[in-house]
């Protein structure tokens, strides 16, 4: 019982409630039956291979999942650390609304390359190796948690500039529609300038905003 309630603890207080397996193998002996007990009875979410997500709010992970977005931040930040994911691209529109209906797909920024994309039981979450520094983002509440968000500029921008990252190019070209009026000149021209390359659509989109 005591490496079960030690189990749980840790995981809740986790960035975004979330662990990897090799992170809590230490706590208790057999941990893999522990985790099994806790996902059969509830008190955890196996959101990918060898990720454990705790409930917030007492919720019952056998009926409750976090959304594809809060559950691909989860995922980056079990596996490279607090901070050290940003939800960007398709993902990002969906958190500002830009995109009013739940996809299959979403972007989370990571820190380095070759991850894989990991399929979830809400969507597939691509892992897309950005240097997160140049990032313009903000930190914004998810169902699990404060977590990164590209900020509405920087997510218009990064649509513009790869509309099929993340295999969802209508949407994208959707929320690109839906971002521009919330978007601020000066924002968008700041996030260009931190960028290391642009494209026509990017330009023309600043220029629109600069004659408004």
């Amino acid at each position: 019982m005591a490496g079960l309630v030690d189990t749980l603890r840790t995981i809740e207080r986790a960035p975004l409630r979330t662990v990897r397996f090799s992170d809590i193998k230490p706590l208790a002996r057999n941990v893999w039956r522990v985790l099994d007990d806790l996902v059969e009875h509830g008190a955890l979410i196996r959101l990918a291979h060898g990720v454990y997500t705790s409930p917030p709010g007492g919720r019952d992970g056998r009926t409750w999942k976090p959304d594809l977005e809060t559950g691909g931040l989860a995922i980056a930040t079990a596996r490279h650390g607090n901070r050290q994911a940003i939800l960007m691209g398709i993902g990002a529109a969906r958190h500002w609304g830009a995109i009013p209906r739940a996809l299959g797909n979403t972007t989370v920024a990571v820190p380095s390359a070759g991850r894989a994309p990991v399929t979830t039981g809400s969507g597939t979450v691509h892992f897309i190796p950005r240097n997160l520094d140049r990032l313009a983002a903000a930190l914004e509440q998810t169902e699990l948690g404060p977590a990164l968000v590209t900020t509405r500029a920087q997510t218009l921008f990064d649509l513009l500039l790869r509309p099929r990252q993340g295999e969802e190019p209508e949407a994208a070209a959707e929320a690109a529609r839906n971002l521009r009026p919330q978007v601020d000149a000066s924002d968008f021209d700041d996030v260009i300038s931190a960028a290391t390359r642009s494209s026509p659509a990017v330009r023309a989109i600043a220029a629109e905003l600069a004659a408004r």
